[in-house]
């Protein structure tokens, strides 16, 4: 195989650690407390290589915000697309979700974002994602846009249709927040989900209580008197 050939393997390998290094590293001092020294230090690149593939600091701080959507899309990807094409297909034959259905989706998607919550890897993910959201840039509409935004409305339609009530409703959306929060606690919080559990780490058994916990959340919802 040529050099020429081989060019875009490379190429993309550098973006992929500056991508990866420039997600720990914002996420740990910021956009303004990082230079672009600290980013290619991190990455073990040339520092030439951030304007060269990015445009400059700005740039790859957009591109690591895009990254990290793409990173979460791996792991709840297919799960999404599923619950998606479900609805898609019921809106399309004019058939209406059922509760038990969307108590099922619900369920498999809580599971599946404890699951990322608590593990090693969304360390950097939730570094990242809370300072955009303390001090929203570019970067959090992209990823608002690109993946919390569809995940919060696909929640509030599934937890709409367990309510009996309308999804765009305030107090469906609402719900769904408070759902939501319940959830990412064991990131935000971890510190001290840890210390109130006394657990020493989140391993396969403190997962599968996780796990549980998530399926009675979904249990809890119920419509109110009168939506019956």
């Amino acid at each position: 195989m040529s050099d020429e050939q081989n060019q875009p393997n490379r190429a993309e390998i550098t973006r992929e650690k500056l991508l990866a290094a420039a997600l720990d590293v914002f996420g740990r001092h910021g956009f303004d407390g990082t230079s672009t020294r600290q980013l290619s230090e991190a990455a073990g690149v040339n520092l030439q290589a951030i304007p060269y593939y990015f445009g400059g600091k700005e740039g790859l701080y957009i591109a690591t915000a895009e990254y990290l959507v793409s990173r979460i899309e791996r792991h709840i990807g297919a799960l999404r697309q599923q619950i998606v094409a479900h609805i898609m297909a019921l809106d399309a034959t004019g058939q209406t979700l059922t509760a038990d259905d969307a108590r099922h989706f619900l369920t498999q998607l809580t599971e599946t974002m404890v699951g990322i919550f608590v593990s090693k890897e969304s360390e950097p993910w939730a570094r990242f994602i809370t300072r955009e959201q303390m001090e929203p840039t570019e970067a959090f509409t992209r990823i608002y846009k690109g993946l919390m935004g569809p995940m919060i409305e696909m929640a509030r339609r599934l937890i709409g249709t367990i309510l009996r009530e309308d999804p765009a409703s305030e107090h469906v959306r609402l719900r769904t927040l408070a759902f939501v929060g319940n959830i990412m606690i064991f990131r935000l919080a971890h510190a001290a989900v840890l210390a109130q559990m006394e657990w020493q780490s989140v391993g396969s058994e403190q997962l599968q209580s996780l796990r549980k916990l998530a399926a009675e959340l979904v249990g809890l919802l119920e419509p109110a008197k009168g939506n019956t």
